[in-house]
């Protein structure tokens, strides 16, 4: 490879690096959980997107409230998650459990069990919105 290969393979290593970056911060980081983004399309209603995200939460582990621009659908793949959604009592999903978190409503999650949780987020949100905004 000659020099001005290697100058430019590295251009474009770091252009895809900043661009994976500033992808990622767009979204506020909760702590210690894991974020695998599985699928990002657009929806035959205007205006809305599905997105899908497996979540794994370390024993222990809070996400802090917050909410979506759209609805929540949740499937527990493994482990217990207390979900506290505003005006609501708190719930324990167990895996195979699902749970329907409606548009903009704040929440929180914990991981009670003692090991790893990890759900299956499906995100319906209106396109361009930020995914995730911490409550206040």
């Amino acid at each position: 490879m000659t020099k001005r290969g290697i100058v430019v393979a590295a251009a474009l290593i770091a252009a895809i690096s900043l661009a994976s970056l500033s992808a990622r911060s767009e979204e506020p980081r909760l702590g210690d959980i894991k974020r695998t983004h599985l699928m990002k399309e657009a929806l035959s209603a205007p205006g809305r997107e599905v997105i899908q995200v497996r979540v794994d939460f370390p024993p222990g582990v809070v996400a802090v409230r917050h909410s979506h621009p759209g609805e929540e659908l949740v499937y527990l793949i493994e482990g217990e998650l207390e979900y506290r959604l505003d005006g609501r009592e708190p719930v324990i999903l167990k895996a195979g459990d699902v749970l329907l978190i409606p548009h903009g409503v704040h929440h929180a999650v914990k991981n009670v069990g003692s090991g790893n949780a990890a759900e299956l987020a499906t995100y319906i949100v209106e396109t361009g919105k930020p995914l995730l905004t911490l409550g206040r």
